[in-house]
Formats: structure tokens, sequence, C-alpha cells
């Protein structure tokens, strides 16, 4: 959509020296259309936007930064405690951030604190769009925070740091939704490849905070994206689903922590 409107300014410039009224009026409907068009898909998927515009970093599926290394595995973090920092150019957005956090803790056994003086940690500055390393990088690790993302993006993203990809790639996804092709933007239907992963033996969940959106990377406008079944929170970032919680739980070993929990207090009992 973004490249459309490039190309629609140009052609619009172009008739600045035609005097002729109609194409006057055209031109600048035209710009209206495109800006309005941009405007509005850069408020709703702001997890494109860094790999669209921003070519510091290599990402693949808009969010997802790779690591120089393509064939190194991500991993979980070692502990259930992720140090951060919020970089004084975010700190407007602090509140954001603490609720994002708070978003992915709240039902889980994953907190976050303050850095001290931990090797790994991530690290919360401005960028263009939303974007994340997948896993433990190791070390400062970015999780980038453009003026678009909203408190559901800045939750999809720690996921991402948590490890977890996307759910719309998963391998079992044709029984659930089906890829449009045609209304993808040119370069950009590496995004839509499925890839192979760890389900934990979990359903597949269109409503997962995880999942895109119905017009990510569009072209048209029209949708890349369409359910089989209809499912109106396709894409959503309001809340983590109970298939999102369960998903944290399972990497991270939640019940496992809290039966061993349970077996030291019925020792303290003793």
């Amino acid at each position: 959509m973004l490249q459309i409107l490039c190309v629609a300014l140009v052609c619009a410039e172009y008739l600045e020296d035609v005097y002729c009224s109609p194409l006057q009026e055209a031109k600048r409907a035209l710009k209206d259309d495109w800006l309005i068009k941009a405007v509005h898909y850069m408020e709703e998927n702001p997890e494109t936007l860094e790999e669209l515009m921003d070519k510091n970093y290599a990402l693949a599926e808009g969010d997802m930064v790779l690591l120089n290394d393509r064939n190194a595995v991500s991993s979980s973090w070692p502990t259930l405690e992720i140090p951060y920092i919020i970089s004084p150019d975010l700190a407007s957005r602090t509140d954001d951030i603490l609720s994002a956090m708070e978003m992915v803790s709240k039902h889980t056994c994953v907190s976050f604190h303050k850095r001290t003086i931990e090797q790994n940690y991530l690290l919360f500055k401005t960028s263009t769009g939303c974007a994340s390393f997948v896993g433990l990088k190791g070390g400062e690790q970015p999780v980038f925070v453009g003026a678009q993302c909203m408190v559901g993006n800045i939750a999809h993203e720690i996921l991402h740091a948590l490890g977890f990809h996307h759910e719309h790639t998963r391998m079992d996804r044709e029984q659930y939704i089906t890829i449009i092709h045609s209304n993808i933007m040119p370069g950009m239907e590496k995004n839509f490849r499925m890839q192979d992963g760890e389900t934990f033996s979990l359903p597949y969940d269109a409503t997962s905070i995880m999942h895109y959106g119905r017009d990510f990377f569009s072209a048209t406008g029209l949708p890349t994206i369409f359910p089989k079944k209809n499912v109106k929170e396709m894409g959503q970032r309001d809340k983590l689903t109970k298939t999102d919680i369960e998903r944290v739980r399972r990497l991270y070993s939640c019940d496992s922590l809290k039966q061993t929990e349970k077996e030291s207090h019925d020792w303290d009992d003793v």
C-alpha cells in the first residue's frame, strides 16, 4: 500500500503544470485518497512498518528481526524473570510498555524487572514500527517500539522476544485460513510461508495475539488472509487468548513450577 502511495503522489506531481480544473481536482482527490489509506494502514498494521520502511535490520514477517546467523535457532530465556531497560527516548511510553508486560505476565509465571547487572536483557527503543528478535539473542536485545505501536502490539513483540512465532505460519493453517496471494505486496510473499515449529499440541488459534490481521501486507486494501470460519477477532491486539497464555505456560514450564512450589509448601507444613 505504501509503495502504491508513493507512485500515486509522484504521478500527481506530474499534473502540477496542467491548468485544467478537472485534472487539478482529480490530482488533489488522488493525493487525499492515498494519504488517508496510508495513514489508516500505518495505524492498523504497525507490525509491518519496520520491514517496509527501515533497512537497518533484516526482518521476516514484518516484525521479526533476523540474526546475522540465519541458521541460529531461537531459544527461550533461561530465567522466568526477564530484565529490561526502557531507553530515555521512550520514557513517554513507559506506561504502555509496563502494561504490555503485565498483559504477558498476568496469567503466566514470566515476570519483568528493571535491569541491574544482568548480561541478557531487553532494551525497549524507539523505531519506525514494532519489531523484535524471536527468542533469546544474548546480551542487549532490542525490542523496537514505533509511534503507532499500542499496548497490544508491544505485548506481541514481547512474546516474540520470549520465543514465539506468528500463528499464521503454522503447518496446519490451511485447515483454518486461506492466503490470497494475489493481494500481497510484491516481494512480501515470503512473510506468508508456512514454518515448521513447536505447537505444544495446542489448537490453531486465529484470534491469537500472534496472528496476522486480514490485510497485513495488502497491496490492494483487500484481504491477504481469509478465515474459513467466521472469525471476527482475527489479528486482534487487545489481549492474550487462553491459547496464547497456555503456550507461554508450557514453554516456560509454569505448571511444573507451581507443582514444585506446592510440594515445597507441603514439606513446610510437615
